[in-house]
């Protein structure tokens, strides 16, 4: 699923691409019988009064709040995409769409070329602009979100009213991190620090990275983490999640930004994915282990990060 910095790599490439942009058309090809009734564009009936809305809104802005995506347009109101386990947006030229049998629908990539990457053909929303460009969600699994919320007061709509603050935001202290995980005290802190509700954005890849960085074991319980190590675990978190920034998303999955191109931080992990392998951090000679936390994958090396008592 993307994390915050895939999420954040998205909402920075909308920005630079399409504000200013118009809207004139809207094509889904969810149909959902599960989201019958929904606020959700997995019903039909929901999608024709969505599209019916943002034919011909201007693009004011994008943003991320957590895991989701926040396109706002100029009559007030805000398309939510949350990308799920295998979503991510693209844009760019398409043609299409083609429909064989069985209701499946094609659209072809024109360009640029890493639109044409394999992991980007699963297409199941199209949004048109006056350019003749298009924002597509590739949605390989059919898990992701799309609705529309008031710009005003979507913070508190029943999508986002349940997340805890954002990690990068300059207002987050290391006081505020400790007084949320506290929230959790008898909680691992693997799955601790991947509680929405806790913090925002964190999930598998950037939980373990941060406490290899931290030097803390995925089990151990946030009551017996003493304050320094706490400060530690918050210095790591800022830093891994920004690193995942820079280097545009993290694509050991699906995820590829909007012109369709894999990020870089998979070529830095030192701990996710690398079971049975050396710790790189200096001097330690430990090794990474793989266990299951909460119906989750955990990684983390047998001698730095060793659970207390």
């Amino acid at each position: 699923m993307p994390e915050l910095p895939e999420v954040q790599t998205t909402v920075n490439g909308l920005n630079r691409a399409i504000v200013g942009l118009r809207i004139t058309d809207a094509w889904s090809d969810y149909n959902s019988i599960h989201h019958k009734g929904s606020d959700n564009i997995k019903d039909p009936r929901y999608f024709a009064q969505f599209r019916r809305t943002i034919i011909g809104s201007k693009i004011v802005s994008a943003e991320r709040r957590a895991k989701n995506v926040l396109i706002n347009l100029n009559h007030s109101k805000t398309i939510l995409i949350h990308m799920k386990m295998t979503g991510h947006l693209l844009y760019g030229e398409y043609t299409g769409p083609t429909c064989g049998t069985g209701r499946t629908c094609v659209w072809q990539p024109i360009a640029p070329e890493p639109l044409k990457d394999p992991f980007n053909r699963h297409i199941h929303l199209v949004i048109t602009f006056t350019n003749s460009k298009r924002l597509v969600l590739s949605d390989a699994r059919k898990f992701a979100k799309v609705t529309l919320l008031p710009t005003k007061g979507a913070g508190q709509s029943d999508h986002l009213n349940h997340i805890g603050p954002e990690p990068l935001d300059k207002t987050f202290t290391p006081e505020i991190f400790a007084a949320r995980l506290h929230s959790r005290p008898n909680g691992k802190i693997k799955q601790v620090l991947m509680d929405q509700k806790v913090v925002a954005g964190i999930g598998n890849i950037y939980s373990d990275e941060a406490l290899w960085r931290a030097g803390i074991h995925p089990l151990e319980i946030v009551r017996n983490i003493p304050d320094d190590k706490m400060r530690a675990i918050f210095k790591a978190v800022k830093e891994t999640l920004s690193k995942g920034i820079d280097l545009g998303g993290d694509s050991m999955s699906d995820y590829r930004n909007i012109g369709g191109e894999p990020g870089k931080f998979q070529l830095h992990h030192r701990a996710y994915r690398k079971t049975g392998t050396r710790c790189t951090k200096k001097d330690c000679g430990g090794t990474i282990r793989r266990i299951v936390v909460g119906a989750r994958s955990a990684h983390f090396c047998d001698k730095h990060q060793k659970l207390r008592g």
